[in-house]
């Protein structure tokens, strides 16, 4: 799981050591040990949007919400991935987390898709959800919940420039996200005699 990875970078030896940067070559810096590519939390967003909804993202992410993936596991995945990339620092990352499971939360409405929001959650609804190795308050974890049970994104959680965006990506069929897994060879010569059903990362730019 992306936060028992994330505990284990800080807490368990992963975390660089006092001085460490001194004696590593500085022409070659491991990407999040650079200035990160986004400070800003509304143009990370767009970035994060923008990437799931490419081809590649797009439905494998909505079958692993079919398959009953939790929102928050996809989530941490995604978020550490663009750490590790040098996309955001930790504060960041933590930031981008409720805006991230909102777009998800709303790309799954669209299929009619029931979501699981973290693991375990019918079991320990009083607890609070811990996220990166930080408890996330009970009230935010279960507006997340309120979000998925009702299909309404709570107003502000997410930008209306990206919920419309939302709202006018093409559907997909629900028998394609509970279909077994294409060969590579029969993928490529299906994407070659149809047309693109995902628009072009220049949706934010209207």
């Amino acid at each position: 799981m992306a936060d028992q990875a994330y505990t284990d970078y800080i807490a368990q030896g992963k975390r660089p050591l006092a001085g460490q940067s001194l004696t590593r070559d500085a022409d070659t810096p491991a990407s999040y040990e650079k200035a990160p590519e986004y400070s800003n939390v509304h143009e990370a967003t767009e970035y994060l949007f923008l990437s799931v909804i490419e081809e590649k993202s797009y439905v494998p992410l909505l079958q692993a919400v079919a398959a009953r993936t939790p929102i928050m596991d996809l989530c941490q995945l995604i978020l550490f991935d663009g750490f590790q990339r040098g996309k955001w620092n930790p504060d960041l990352m933590l930031m981008l987390l409720e805006p991230l499971a909102y777009i998800i939360i709303a790309l799954a409405e669209r299929t009619d898709i029931d979501v699981v929001i973290y693991r375990g959650e019918d079991e320990d609804a009083e607890d609070e959800e811990e996220i990166f190795g930080v408890e996330m308050e009970s009230k935010r974890s279960e507006n997340l919940k309120k979000a998925a049970q009702s299909g309404k994104i709570p107003t502000g959680a997410v930008s209306q420039k990206i919920m419309k965006k939302i709202e006018e990506l093409p559907e997909v069929p629900a028998e394609s996200l509970l279909a077994p897994p294409v060969a590579p060879e029969e993928e490529e010569e299906a994407d070659a005699q149809q047309p693109s059903l995902m628009a072009p990362p220049s949706l934010l730019q209207a």
